[in-house]
């Protein structure tokens, strides 16, 4: 899993969590539903965005949910998923932009990479992805071209950049790309008149995508002798902190613009989880204890210290015995139940577990009223670190 966008559930609040979580298996379940199984691993927090904006634009219907089967990384539990334009959109942009990043690697000889039998079954793959990504975006009337265009130049523009050279001219190709993506969820919804704005905020979704991905990469790079933007082009982290946070505040106002028939997850995910995001990658500001609202593991098993839980399920959702006893072993044997939160193997109900203390670093309005799911955004000032 990948992306800038990571949301704390208790930032979230339960029902934007399950919207959220609802694109998220949507996305995965469109890759794999038009592309097998291996494309599933191109599953992304920031792909999910362009269903969550497709979705918000389009008229309220009841028929933009299905209910997926058990999935392990979910509990072995049912849930209600994202389907429909907006998931294929969705799983086309993660797939032609995957590729590029594996050919990108590719070329860098990142890892066993460079290594020819690797790198050329590498290829491979990434031109599988690129072809069904471009059968997926034809499919919704989105030409993957523009995003493979993109793609393209971003090498040769590398290859221009140097000290002196404005880093923007380097996040241009992204910001192309995202752009075009982000403005075909208003065509998708039947709201033409927000491609505009939409646009604006996809542009500066991609420039801040690509700053932050060279701002944690930044050591990493310097180490390994690989290419970063900001130290080829010798942008000092300050500078990179105020472009990111024109970024930020550029979005904001295109969203403003927009028409949404429910824009409150966008404007979750969009206006007050981006600066979080800024502060993440520049390290000022603490990690949330509690965990992404997602169903993925993180390294050391699932729901582990910092990591993301498990979805809560529905009231009366509970497992049988043996379904029970097997989650248990789950949770037991990644020491969820000692370090961690989770639910209840049976009946879904959320524990702590034994060594966990929350201190005071909880946010206590969320879990008392909810306002913060709800768009009162009273957790944004109240001093809490989650």
């Amino acid at each position: 899993m990948f992306g800038i966008v990571r949301p704390c559930r208790h930032r979230l609040g339960e029902r934007l969590s399950a919207e959220w979580l609802a694109h998220l298996c949507g996305l995965c379940l469109a890759l794999r539903r038009d592309h097998g199984q291996l494309a599933r691993v191109v599953t992304n927090y920031d792909g999910l965005l362009v269903s969550v904006l497709t979705e918000a634009q389009a008229p309220r219907s009841t028929d933009g949910r299905r209910t997926a089967g058990p999935c392990p990384l979910r509990g072995m539990r049912t849930a209600s998923v994202a389907r429909g334009e907006g998931a294929r959109l969705a799983a086309a942009v993660s797939l032609v932009l995957a590729s590029a990043k594996v050919r990108d690697h590719v070329a860098d000889g990142d890892g066993l990479l460079a290594r020819a039998p690797v790198a050329l079954a590498a290829r491979r793959v990434a031109d599988g992805w690129g072809r069904a990504g471009a059968r997926s975006g034809s499919a919704v009337g989105f030409d993957t071209a523009l995003l493979v265009d993109a793609v393209d130049r971003q090498a040769g523009v590398e290859a221009l950049a140097g000290p002196g050279t404005p880093v923007l001219a380097v996040t241009e190709p992204t910001e192309t790309a995202t752009a075009a993506a982000f403005a075909h969820t208003a065509v998708l919804a039947g709201r033409p008149g927000n491609a505009e704005p939409l646009a604006e905020a996809g542009r500066l979704f991609g420039r801040l995508a690509h700053l932050l991905d060279a701002v944690e990469d930044r050591e990493a790079d310097a180490a390994s002798g690989a290419w970063n933007p900001l130290t080829a082009t010798g942008t000092p982290l300050t500078e990179a902190r105020r472009l990111a946070d024109d970024a930020v505040h550029g979005i904001r106002l295109a969203l403003d613009e927009a028409e949404f028939t429910d824009g409150r997850l966008t404007h979750r995910l969009l206006v007050h989880e981006l600066p979080a995001s800024v502060d993440r990658a520049f390290g000022t500001s603490a990690t949330c204890a509690h965990g992404a609202p997602g169903p993925y593991a993180p390294p050391g098993g699932p729901g582990g210290p910092g990591g993301p839980l498990p979805p809560e399920p529905p009231r009366g959702n509970r497992r049988g015995l043996l379904a029970g006893c097997a989650v248990w072993m789950g949770l037991a044997c990644t020491c969820q139940m000692c370090c961690g939160e989770y639910s209840s193997p049976w009946t879904g109900e959320r524990k702590e577990g034994l060594c966990q203390r929350h201190g005071d670093n909880c946010c206590d309005c969320c879990d008392c009223c909810n306002c913060c799911g709800d768009g009162c955004n009273c957790c944004d000032g109240c001093g809490c670190d989650c």
